[in-house]
C-alpha cells in the first residue's frame, strides 16, 4: 500500500500528453507491506520501504501501489514501479532491494503490472512510454538475470510464466503484439500481431494447451493461441486456434474456469462465456443487473463465478451452461482489486477496508 503523510505541499500532476483523471500528489508517501492475521484481521507486521513524493500524479481510479505482491511460501517479493522492487521474509525483514528507474505511464495513469515468479526467476515486466524493459531477476538476491527491451509502448499486464515444449515461456501482452520470450536466456520465441495499439490491461491465461489473450481499446480482440511448436511471427497462422472480434475485456484479466472461458467486455457489467477450446457461446455475452463498471477480473470458486464492481457490489453467479444469479451484494466502498478466495474465504480490497467474508 502507500500512504500519505506529513505536510501538504503545491499540487503535483503530470505533463504526460493526454494526462486526464488524475488525482494530485500533494503530500509525501510511505510505501508500504503490511501482513494481517487472517483470522481477526490484526496487523501481524507492517514495514515501510521507502519515503518519498511520487514524480507524478495518478488515476483517479489507480493506487500508488496497484501491483500485487507475490510470495514463494518463504519469502514475499513486493513491487512498487518506481520505487523499486523488494524482497521481505515472513517476518518483515528487508532481504535485498532493486531500484529499476522511474516510468512514465501514458496519460500519467499510474503503474500496475505485478511480478510473476517461477522457480528461482522473478520476472518483472515495465512498458511505459520510455525504454520498455522486460527484467529476470534472481530471487535470492535480486541480482539480474537477463534485460530485454521492448518495442511496446504502455501496458499494464502482467506477465504469464508456462511450460511448452519442454520450455519454460514468459508470455507478454502488449501494445499491438503478444510476445512469448525463454524464461532462462530471455530469447523472443514467437510472437503475434492483433492486439490494440496502446493500453493493454488483461492479464492472459493458460489451459488446454492454450494461451488466451485480448484487449479492446482501438481495437477489440481476442484470441486463443497454441503456443506448443510456435517460432516466430504467427499472426494469422495455425497456432492461433480461434479468435473473436468483440467482447473483449479493456481492465479485468480472463478467468478460465473448468472448460469454459469468462472475460467482461470493455470494463462493462456485460459477461461472456464461451467455450475455452473452441470459443463457441456457452451462451456467449449477458448482461450482469446491478453491475456496471468492472475493473477487477472474474474470480470461479466452488462452483459460482464472483464479480465485484467499482459501484461495491458483488454479484455472485451459477457455473452452468446458463448462468443464474444466485446473490448480489453491495458494501459501502469500490472495488477495483480482484477478489481472492482462500479455503472458505473470500477477500475483497476495497478502496477503504480490507474485507474477510466467510460462514
Amino acid at each position: 500500500t502507500a500512504l500519505p503523510f506529513g505536510d501538504a505541499m503545491k499540487p503535483r500532476f503530470s505533463n504526460s500528453p493526454g494526462a486526464h483523471d488524475l488525482v494530485a500528489v500533494t503530500q509525501k508517501h510511505k510505501f508500504i507491506v503490511v501482513a494481517l492475521n487472517r483470522k481477526d484481521g490484526s496487523i501481524a507486521w507492517q514495514r515501510t520501504l521507502r519515503e518519498e513524493i511520487p514524480h507524478e500524479a495518478v488515476h483517479r481510479t489507480a493506487s500508488l501501489a496497484s501491483a500485487s505482491p507475490v510470495t514463494d511460501g518463504e519469502h514475499v517479493y513486493a513491487y512498487f514501479g518506481s520505487r523499486g522492487l523488494y524482497c521481505l521474509d515472513m517476518t518483515g525483514k528487508l532481504i535485498w532491494k532493486s531500484e529499476l528507474g522511474k516510468m512514465r505511464p501514458m496519460h500519467a495513469h499510474g503503474e500496475g503490472s505485478s511480478p510473476a515468479l517461477h522457480g528461482d526467476t522473478l520476472i518483472v515486466n515495465r512498458d511505459h512510454e520510455g525504454q520498455s524493459i522486460l527484467h529476470a531477476l534472481d530471487k535470492r538476491t535480486g541480482e539480474e538475470r537477463w534485460k530485454v527491451h521492448r518495442k511496446e509502448e504502455s501496458s499494464w499486464t502482467t506477465p504469464l510464466i508456462i511450460e511448452a515444449d519442454g520450455r519454460k515461456q514468459v508470455i507478454i501482452s502488449g501494445s499491438y503484439r503478444i510476445r512469448s520470450y525463454d524464461l532462462k536466456t530471455g530469447k523472443e520465441l514467437w510472437a503475434c500481431a492483433g492486439l490494440s495499439k496502446e493500453n493493454v490491461v488483461a492479464t492472459p491465461v493458460y489451459g488446454h494447451g492454450l494461451i488466451y489473450a485480448g484487449s479492446t481499446y482501438d481495437n477489440s480482440q481476442l484470441f486463443a493461441i497454441r503456443p506448443a511448436g510456435a517460432v516466430g511471427d504467427i499472426t494469422g497462422s495455425k497456432h492461433v486456434v480461434w479468435s473473436l472480434g468483440r467482447g473483449a475485456p479493456y481492465v479485468p484479466s480472463f478467468l478460465l474456469y473448468g472448460d469454459s472461458l469468462f472475460f467482461a467486455a470493455h470494463f462493462q457489467g456485460i459477461l461472456s462465456r464461451v467455450d475455452a477450446r473452441t470459443g463457441a457461446e456457452q451462451p456467449g455475452a449477458f448482461r450482469l443487473n446491478g453491475i456496471r463498471q468492472v475493473f477487477a477480473s472474474p474470480l470461479g470458486a466452488a462452483g459460482r463465478i464472483y464479480i465485484v464492481d467499482r459501484n461495491g457490489s458483488t454479484i455472485v453467479l451459477s457455473d452452468d451452461s446458463e448462468p443464474e444469479t444466485l446473490a448480489l451484494n453491495r458494501l459501502d466502498d469500490k472495488f477495483s482489486a480482484s477478489p481472492v478466495a482462500v479455503a472458505r474465504e473470500l477477500y475483497l480490497r476495497g478502496e477503504n477496508f480490507l474485507y474477510c467474508i466467510a460462514e
